[in-house]
């Protein structure tokens, strides 16, 4: 009865933890795809895919469900256990990933011909997503299903995403049970659309994650009202809100934002403005979304569909879906919003409108979502005055800004305070999914908070459930020689960017400081002056 952890160890992407419930029974919780630079390898499944027989997925983001077609290739043959929303928005989100791996693999081909160099492979294709989609056994939230001998699943809301699930693992083996807990995606609170986190009663084991373990969101930000300042000032200069965005789920939540601020009359100056979905994949997920079971809905999102009303169409509200509208979009010079895939800039048509609108002074690039190390997306948000779009060097001169109050991740916060709702707190507590000291620093906050021993494991550290003890404590590993060095760098000029962020942060908490100071007595504005004359020499 063991647990391995291999993906998401000391990053935030690329889930993955490999369950040994009885001697040679194998399954996993999640496989998903590694997302910008990591600096430590994830080790390969110690087994051949063949040899795992249940996968238990928690939610449908490519991070937690990105391999699974590669997974089928590689000869499972098993089945995937997730709610039914889950299963719907990974079919579509699989294939869409399957797609783009296709497309460039025979870019890269194409490329390679003129040099001699050899054809690139796609790690999938489509067939394989297809494939693994229709090995999905859809599930109801709170229903324990018996899976196998000594091994029950239970799904629980996350509050994170449409269907996404905390794993609730009943295990047995030779009259020893052990209850594990998979928090998957914590969700934040108050989200549009979808449902708070549920609380799980008790959990021998907990695996945990860690995205904000180290600090809190703004507890008085308001959406609305910031996300209609930003299109005030943008639209009264004639520029663009280019916004990139996860296609599943945070594209929904800006929709139903955005319906809001023309239903309240939020912008009587620009009322009509209008809102460009560029996403196949979004209006597909969208779809999705407008299915689903009212039990994954909100009390308001089911009170707006009792009225017979769309939670998330508006007038106004353009979905695109060739490439022809696209490109014709950045030909369109008026005031408008365009959301388009992906997130974190790695990818999508958002690259496109990046190229053609971060030079231009009048818009603003609008991030409404977690970017990690080393992505385009992060780059540009930790203040890089230039970056390669497409293979072309781009100027950042549009308003570069973040939508404060919308994270679909707890906080420090929320995550402790989940923990806090366990009846029976677990025994002992892994921590994953977070930045490298991050993770290390949240299983340091549990331990003070609970008095719970926490610990965040290197990939291929193996832990014995039923004895208790640690097996294996893996030392991490870092990536080859090459990516060594490119690390270095992008974290150098991330870091680099980030201090200057802060910097004028400090500048501006300074500037208002001294504003605070107007009537204050002479010595005080003298000490001041000497303070800052002191700094500057």
């Amino acid at each position: 009865m063991k647990i391995t952890f291999i993906g998401a160890t000391h990053q935030v992407t690329g889930s993955c933890t490999l369950l040994e419930w009885l001697p040679d029974r194998y399954a996993l919780i999640d496989y998903g795809m590694e997302q910008g630079i990591n600096p430590y390898k994830q080790q390969d499944l110690p087994i051949p895919a063949s040899r795992i027989e249940y996968v238990f997925l928690t939610h449908a983001h490519i991070d937690h469900s990105g391999l699974l077609p590669l997974l089928y290739r590689n000869g499972f043959r098993g089945t995937v256990y997730a709610t039914a929303e889950t299963s719907n928005l990974s079919r579509i989100m699989l294939a869409d990933s399957a797609q783009i791996q296709e497309t460039d693999a025979a870019y890269q081909t194409k490329k390679n011909l003129r040099t001699g160099a050899p054809e690139v492979l796609p790690l999938y294709t489509q067939t394989d997503a297809e494939n693994v989609s229709n090995l999905f056994s859809p599930c109801s939230y709170g229903k324990i299903y018996m899976v196998d001998e000594g091994l029950s699943v239970r799904f629980t809301d996350a509050g994170h995403l449409l269907g996404s699930s905390f794993v609730e693992l009943f295990l047995e083996d030779q009259g020893c049970r052990r209850k594990v807990v998979f928090s998957g995606d914590v969700g934040n609170l108050n989200q549009p659309i979808i449902c708070d986190p549920s609380a799980v009663s008790e959990a021998d084991y907990l695996i945990i994650e860690s995205t904000y373990g180290d600090r809190e969101h703004d507890a008085k930000a308001d959406p609305i009202p910031m996300l209609t300042e930003i299109l005030r000032k943008t639209f009264s200069r004639g520029g663009t809100v280019i916004i990139p965005s996860f296609a599943v789920g945070r594209t929904q939540e800006l929709l139903y934002f955005f319906r809001e601020i023309k239903q309240r009359n939020c912008l009587p100056e620009f009322s009509g403005f209008p809102v460009y979905v560029d996403s196949p994949l979004a209006n597909e997920a969208t779809a999705v979304f407008l299915q689903c079971g009212l039990e994954c809905l909100d009390e308001d999102a089911r009170r707006v569909l009792h009225e017979g009303e769309n939670p998330i169409w508006f007038e106004g509200l353009h979905t695109l879906t060739s490439a022809e509208e696209s490109k014709r979009l950045n030909e369109n010079p008026d005031y408008k919003v365009i959301i388009a895939s992906g997130g974190m800039c790695e990818g999508g048509r958002i690259r496109h409108h990046l190229k053609h609108g971060l030079w231009n002074k009048n818009n603003t690039v609008l991030f409404a979502g977690y970017q990690a190390a080393g992505t385009l997306g992060r780059i540009i948000f930790d203040g890089a005055k230039s970056v390669k779009v497409l293979g072309e060097p781009i100027d950042v001169e549009a308003d570069i800004t973040l939508l404060e109050g919308i994270s679909g991740h707890a906080d420090r916060k929320g995550l402790l305070n989940w923990i806090d709702r366990f009846e029976t707190k677990p025994g002992y507590i892994f921590v994953n999914h977070g930045e490298d000291g991050v993770c290390s620093e949240f299983a340091g906050t549990i331990t003070a908070r609970f008095s719970i021993p926490a610990k965040a494991p290197y990939s291929g550290s193996c832990y014995d459930l039923a004895a208790g003890e640690w097996v294996r404590i893996t030392e991490p590993v870092l990536k080859d020689t090459e990516n060594k060095e490119k690390i270095r760098k992008e974290e150098g000029s991330v870091r680099q960017a980030r201090l200057y962020r802060e910097l004028l942060s400090v500048a501006d908490q300074l500037e208002s400081r001294i504003h605070q100071m107007k009537g204050c007595s002479n010595h005080s504005l003298e000490a001041m002056i000497n303070a800052i004359k002191k700094l500057m020499d």
